[in-house]
């Protein structure tokens, strides 16, 4: 793990003007690019406490040996330079986009003499002009069937085209009118082009124009008594107006427009792309994202932006087939901070204007809903189609298994992951991953008490010495519980004792209240059976099973540190071992050298899964205790505020969230506050909350 301090360049050598900067490994390979407004104020963020940064972008600093930056003269120019360099060395921790599927387009070969219209997937070629993409090829075949009626163009391969041309006949499509039949010369190779091009411009979405000329035709035809013609011509109609109706009409103001939403969490994102142009839906996309470093939506979306535009405009060039792959407005959830310059940026692609806005009411506003809509759908179903599959969690097991050669399948797995700020407010949390699904009927939470002086592998050494003591003395309990039951098979059942035992009067070991929350540690199905059943409460008892594997978040010092604590309580069937977030790697206790995983392995994807809800379990607890602690003391500082007016406070506003949300007079209202009172009390809530805000970001892990 490289120290970033010994490659930080000092604050005065870095200039106060837009670049784009680049981190590479002690190999020289870029693993990192970026740009920024000023330089010097972006690079100094990686440079800060370690703790306080995002796991990820933690991972990267400490991976990265040094840092180079080239200065450019506009953040368009910065717009421009970074999305080069990203495509030349594909940086490892640079966000990636992945589609959830491969998307059907509908080909257009200008290129050949007798351009052909079919279904594609692949790279882009060079005189190829593309529409969509869809979400199915039978979406495009259903309405290129149709079209077809009023523009009849070629649809059939190089070979079947040539075919039928030396032996003179034309194929079915021809006898039925669905093609021109270029093949055996009923029509010019101009006049076919002129189909094609009336195809292509309905496509590209200037529908109104070509159903007036038809109308106007139809009506001539009829004029001249030429009924048969009319006829032909008004069918012609209404095949579009079918074909219209298979894209839903969103605008009627010919709205050239992308609409683009996002669904994410802290490890990843699911971007929508809906493709308006016309009024119509013409087309969708999706793509998948890992989250590198602490990235929010307004982030994501210029990130998104610089990317995906850059990428049809290159593959636009390479098609050289018309058309401009940025529509006239690019409609976003949020404005990245440098919306004027990518707005230009987007122009300078377009040849003309685009309008980067965030849509506040309306149609418009509507139908990013519905994107938003869909951008969730596609992240629950990407989430749930790795968690939820059967195989792939069987076969996570098993590469576990033999990876860190344990006697069985690890069926039970349980992580321990520590959280606070700058060593105070110290918890940890413990989840339960049963058969590669989470359990949390089983999660527990701990405040960490001695174990803190000793920074993560103190805490992580109470941890387990907590949970595992536990363990054998309610192990001792069922046994002993049994031997009675074998012994007075026949008896008469002994009434319950009614004193209350430590551990149910209070629960010290996971730090919360008493009562089934305490119980469960949070929602879900207990399903525990009778013999992890505590007579005495009727609740589950708290830790009724060992666990077959137990990863702790971090190294070998805190893998360590938890072997040894098991080995003094006499435990020996439980594997220990540390997940490393810098390089992913997995640590034995007393191991030299870390077991690397494939990247794209069942298994890691299974422990990282486990690390990730460790940790946003112990995230939740830590600051919902470091909250309690602020607005506690809080209110201690404000003058005359007793024990007995606070519990007043709690008991008319239900919590302290809802005290921080209220005014001045709504506290005025609690009988014995007068408006000096009720204005300390609300002064002094809204600077705890502003405390509680700013330190958001600085929640440290173990490592």
């Amino acid at each position: 793990m490289a120290d970033p301090s010994t490659y930080r360049p000092a604050p005065g050598t870095i200039p106060d003007a837009p670049g784009v900067y680049r981190f590479h490994d002690a190999e020289g390979r870029v693993i990192y690019v970026g740009k920024a407004k000023s330089l010097r104020s972006r690079l100094s963020n990686y440079f800060a406490d370690l703790s306080g940064l995002h796991p990820r972008t933690r991972r990267m600093v400490t991976t990265a040996t040094g840092v180079r930056w080239t200065v450019v003269g506009t953040e368009v120019e910065a717009l421009q330079l970074e999305y080069s360099w990203i495509k030349q060395y594909d940086p490892r921790f640079n966000v990636r986009y992945r589609d959830d599927k491969s998307y059907p387009v509908l080909a257009v070969t200008l290129h050949e003499e007798y351009p052909r219209l079919h279904v594609y997937r692949g790279p882009r070629r060079k005189g190829v002009r593309y529409f969509g993409p869809y979400a199915h090829a039978w979406a495009i075949r259903e309405t290129l069937d149709l079209l077809l009626r009023v523009f009849p163009a070629r649809t059939c391969s190089n070979g079947v085209f040539k075919r039928h041309s030396q032996i003179g006949r034309p194929c079915l499509l021809g006898y039925i009118g669905k093609c021109s039949a270029p093949c055996v010369g009923r029509v010019s190779a101009e006049q076919h082009r002129s189909i094609v091009d009336d195809f292509c411009d309905f496509l590209s979405g200037r529908t109104d124009t070509l159903m007036r000329k038809l109308e106007r035709e139809m009506q001539e035809a009829s004029a001249e008594l030429e009924f048969e013609r009319a006829a032909r011509l008004r069918d012609d109609l209404e095949a579009l107006r079918r074909a219209m109706e298979k894209q839903a009409v969103v605008l009627g103001d010919g709205t050239d427009a992308d609409v683009i939403a996002f669904a994410e969490d802290e490890l990843a994102a699911a971007v929508q792309v809906f493709h308006v142009r016309g009024g119509r839906v013409r087309g969708q996309r999706g793509w998948v994202i890992d989250k590198v470093e602490e990235t929010g939506t307004a982030a994501l979306t210029a990130q998104f932006l610089s990317q995906f535009y850059g990428e049809q405009a290159a593959l636009a060039d390479q098609a050289d087939a018309g058309g401009t792959p940025v529509p006239r407005e690019v409609l976003v959830p949020q404005l990245p901070d440098d919306s004027e310059a990518l707005a230009q940026w987007l122009s300078d692609l377009r040849g003309s204007k685009v309008d980067l806005r965030v849509p506040q009411r309306g149609d418009k506003r509507t139908l990013m809903e519905t994107v938003e809509r869909n951008a969730k759908e596609a992240f629950q179903q990407y989430k749930l189609r790795r968690a939820g599959d059967i195989t792939a969690r069987s076969a996570a097991l098993q590469e576990l298994q033999e990876a860190l050669g344990l006697d069985s399948a690890p069926l039970r797995i349980e992580c321990v992951d520590v959280s606070h700020v700058q060593g105070s407010d110290v918890v940890a949390s413990l989840v339960v991953f049963e058969d590669g699904v989470p359990r949390k009927s089983e999660y527990r939470r701990f405040s960490v008490r001695e174990g803190a002086e000793g920074g993560d592998v103190g805490s992580i050494d109470e941890v387990v010495r907590r949970r595992f003591a536990r363990y054998l003395k309610e192990t001792a309990e069922r046994d002993a519980e049994d031997a009675r039951g074998d012994s007075t098979e026949d008896a008469e059942p002994a009434a319950p004792d009614t004193g209350t035992t430590p551990d149910t009067g209070t629960t010290p070991d996971t730090g919360a209240a008493p009562g089934p929350a305490a119980a469960s540690g949070a929602a879900g199905e207990p399903g525990d059976p009778a013999s992890a059943i505590d007579p005495e409460t009727g609740r589950p008892r708290k830790f009724a099973y060992p666990p077959n594997l137990l990863v702790i978040d971090g190294g070998a010092p805190q893998a360590n540190a938890a072997a040894d604590a098991l080995a003094e309580l006499g435990i020996t069937d439980v594997a220990v071992i540390g997940l490393a977030k810098r390089l992913e790697e997995v640590w034995l206790p007393a191991e030299p050298d870390p077991v690397i995983l494939g990247r794209t392995s069942e298994a890691l994807y299974l422990l990282q899964r486990v690390r990730d809800e460790a940790h946003r379990f112990a995230i939740s607890y830590h600051r919902k205790k470091r909250s309690k602690r602020l607005s506690a003391s809080a209110l201690d500082e404000v003058p005359g505020l007793g024990e007995a007016r606070k519990a007043k406070l709690l008991k008319h506003f239900g919590s302290v969230r809802k005290l921080k949300q209220a005014g001045v007079e709504d506290i005025m209202a609690v009988p014995g506050f007068g408006r000096r009172t009720a204005e300390s009390v609300h002064a002094a809530l809204a600077g705890a909350a502003g405390a509680s805000g700013g330190e958001t970001g600085t929640e440290g892990e173990s490592q």
